[in-house]
Parts: C-alpha cells; structure tokens; sequence
C-alpha cells in the first residue's frame, strides 16, 4: 500500500458521499476503503495495524451504531468517527459512551474531518500496542507449570521463600528454584516487574 498516514473504512450508503470522502481523504495521503453496507465492510478483508472507520449513522439494514457496537465487542482495530447528516443528542451520547473519537454532521470541513481521523488512528495505535504488550505477558506465564503458578501468586502477595514452602508443604529449596523459573519463563529482571506483568494480566 505504500506509506500513508493510516487506512481508513467509509460506510455509507449515499454513493456520491463515498466518493467525495474517498476523494479527499486520498488527497490528504489516506489509503481508502468504501462500503455500502454493514455486510460489505465486515466481509472484506482489511489491513493490519490501526484503522478509522468513518460510519453514517442511519443507513438501511445495520446502522452506525450497531457497526460501532460489533467493532467494540470483537475488539476490531478500528477508531471510529461518525460523519451524519441526521445525528442528534443521543445518538452522539451513545456513540461516544462506545468511545467514538467525534460526531461530525454533514457537510464535514476538512480540517475537522483530518483531526478526528488522526485522533481515531493515534488512540488505536495505543489500544493495539497495550493488546501486543497483554498477550506477550499472556504467552510468557501460559509456560509456567501449575506449582510454579501457585508461587507466582505468593510471591506477588509478598510472602518470603520460608512461608511459601510451608503454605505449599515443600522445601524452601524447592521454593527457590520454582522462584527462579517464573523469574525467567516471564523474563522479569525484578521482582517489581514480576509484579508490573502479574497485574497487567488481571486488569487487561
């Protein structure tokens, strides 16, 4: 595809729209995809990494927010901003309750349509960074075995290798060596980072 400044999806029932917004964003170094419909948009095959898809809110068969609400619950690497010429108050709450960047209303100005465009991409970069960094720390304690997980939850409550031998009835050797092991297979430097990783995963 070649260097851009970030894809982006137009759904939109209104062909004439498709193509002016298709015309402008490619002129402002976008790479651009337009869909008619719901279908259209969630059968094609789209490009790795952050996106923007620029959703109408009414159109026939599958709205905006209900394209907004499937992109939310299958964590899609989309930001989204609407772009309608019949919005209203609480469609624009609803949609920015589901974490839409902006609700622009038909006819957008350039500037305004850009800036929420780069701000949907750079808040996916993010997103899809914090996904990459959790399911790295996910791969990494998924090698522990079953006693070495059981250490790992004594040593993030902060118990010493004595009381974790006795709660788990093996030697403070033993202890040791498991400790050794979860340091590793999760490739913490310290125990401060064991414990920065641990809690990612519980928060995630």
């Amino acid at each position: 595809m070649g260097e851009n400044r970030g894809w982006v999806a137009v759904v939109d029932d209104e062909a004439s729209v498709r193509k002016a917004l298709s015309r402008v964003l490619r002129s402002a170094e976008y790479a651009v995809d337009t869909f008619a419909t719901a279908e259209e948009f969630f059968s094609a095959k789209s490009a790795e990494g952050p996106k923007c898809a620029i959703l109408d809110l009414a159109m026939p068969g599958i709205g905006g927010l209900e394209i907004q609400a499937r992109i939310v619950a299958e964590k899609l690497d989309y930001g989204v901003v609407f772009l309608t010429g019949r919005g209203d108050i609480r469609s624009s709450v609803d949609a920015m309750k589901l974490g839409a960047v902006d609700f622009l209303t038909k006819p957008v100005d350039d500037a305004l349509l850009f800036a929420a465009v780069d701000e949907a991409l750079a808040q996916q970069s993010i997103e899809l960074a914090d996904r990459n960094r959790v399911a790295d720390v996910r791969a990494r304690f998924s090698e522990l075995t079953n006693r070495e997980r059981e250490v790992l939850e004594l040593i993030v409550t902060g118990k010493l290798n004595k009381q974790m031998a006795a709660e788990l009835g093996i030697s403070e050797k033993t202890v040791k060596a498991h400790r050794a092991q979860v340091m590793r297979k999760t490739h913490s430097g310290s125990l401060a980072m064991l414990v920065r990783l641990h809690m990612a995963l519980q928060t995630e």
